[in-house]
C-alpha cells in the first residue's frame, strides 16, 4: 500500500528510509542531516561511500540555505526549477546536510524537483532528504512504482506511489564551482538549454563531485550491445524509429527522444526479465536529450568513452 506524503514524512523524522516519486527516476530517500539514516542507504543500494547524493529540497529558498548560490546558479535555478536538474554549489550549511552525504566534499548536489506528490513530501518533512535512484547499485534506475519496490522496497519504513515517472532519466548535473559552470551529467535539461542561460560551458568540469559517473553503471544483469542494427541469436533490439525492430521492444517508434528517455529503464528492466543472450540497443542521435540517453546506454554497457 501506498504512504501518504504525511506518513512519509514521519519516517524521514524518525530515521527511516522511503521511495520517493520523482519526475525522473524514483529515489530511495532519507532525512538528508541523519547521517546514519543516510549510511542505511549506502547499505541497502550497495553504493560506494565516495559518490556523492543529491539533496531534494522543496523550493529555491530551502536550496539557497544550503548551498551558495551565485548569479550562475540562480539564474540556472529560475530558469529550470522545479525540474530535472541538480546544481552543485559550494556548501553553506553544513548542518542541514552530513558529511557522508557529500561524500566528505566541500560542495553539496541540490535539486528541487517538479513531481507534485514529492514536493508534498518534501514540504511536509520540511528538510533536504536525500534521494539517489531506489535501485541497487549498478543496476537501471526503477522508473515505475513496482520497480521501485522490487528493488529496494525491503529498506523502507514507507514507499509513495506517484506512478510513472515521466522524464525517466536522472537530473542534469551541472557544478557552479570557482567561477566556472560545467556539465558534469547529462539528463532531461539539455546542454543546448543550458548555454541559452549563462552561455558556453566549460569543459572538463569536477566529475568526482557527481553522482551516476561510474564507467559501469544503469546495467541489467544480461550484456548491453549498443549501435546496433539489428539483434544477434538469442538478443532482443531495443529499437528506435519508424520500422526498427518488434514495436513491443521499441524506445520510440516514433524517434522520439523524449519518449525513448522515459521508456529505457523500464525497457532495459522487461528485456532482462526474459533473460536474453543480450540486450542490443539501436542508434540514438546524440543531439538534445540523445546525449543523456546515450550516456546512459554506454555506461550500461560497459563502455565509456
Amino acid at each position: 500500500m501506498s504512504a501518504t506524503p504525511d506518513e512519509a514524512a514521519r519516517a524521514l523524522a524518525d530515521g527511516a528510509l522511503i521511495l520517493l516519486p520523482t519526475e525522473t527516476v524514483y529515489g530511495l530517500g532519507a532525512d538528508a542531516g541523519n547521517a546514519e539514516a543516510v549510511a542505511a542507504i549506502f547499505a541497502a543500494k550497495g553504493r560506494p561511500r565516495f559518490n556523492p547524493l543529491i539533496s531534494h529540497v522543496a523550493d529555491a529558498e530551502a536550496a539557497a540555505r544550503i548551498g551558495a548560490f551565485d548569479a550562475t546558479a540562480h539564474a540556472l535555478a529560475q530558469a529550470f526549477w522545479p525540474g530535472p536538474l541538480t546544481l552543485v554549489t559550494p556548501i553553506r550549511d553544513a548542518s542541514h546536510v552530513c558529511d557522508l552525504a557529500r561524500a566528505g566534499l566541500d560542495s553539496v548536489a541540490i535539486r528541487v524537483p517538479a513531481h507534485p506528490t514529492a514536493r508534498a513530501v518534501l514540504a511536509a518533512f520540511g528538510g533536504p532528504v536525500v534521494a539517489p535512484s531506489a535501485n541497487r547499485s549498478g543496476r537501471p534506475s526503477p522508473t515505475t512504482f513496482a520497480d521501485a519496490v522490487e528493488e529496494t522496497g525491503f529498506a523502507v519504513a514507507a514507499a509513495v506511489d506517484g506512478g510513472d515517472c515521466q522524464v525517466g532519466l536522472e537530473s542534469t548535473v551541472v557544478s557552479v564551482l570557482d567561477g566556472q559552470t560545467a556539465l558534469l551529467r547529462p539528463g532531461a535539461v539539455t546542454r543546448d538549454q543550458i548555454e541559452s542561460v549563462v552561455g558556453p560551458l566549460a569543459g572538463g568540469g569536477q566529475g568526482h563531485r557527481s553522482p551516476g559517473r561510474l564507467a559501469l553503471h544503469y546495467a541489467p544483469d544480461a550484456p548491453v550491445r549498443i549501435e546496433a542494427t539489428a539483434a544477434r541469436a538469442g538478443e532482443i533490439l531495443l529499437g528506435f524509429g519508424p520500422g526498427v525492430g518488434d514495436p513491443r521492444w521499441s524506445l520510440s517508434p516514433s524517434g522520439d527522444p523524449a519518449q525513448a528517455a522515459a521508456n529505457l529503464f523500464r525497457l532495459l528492466r522487461e528485456a532482462d526479465r526474459q533473460r536474453p543472450a543480450g540486450i542490443a540497443v539501436s542508434p540514438v542521435p546524440q543531439t538534445g536529450l540523445g546525449e543523456a540517453i546515450n550516456d546512459r546506454l554506454r555506461r550500461a554497457a560497459g563502455f565509456v568513452g
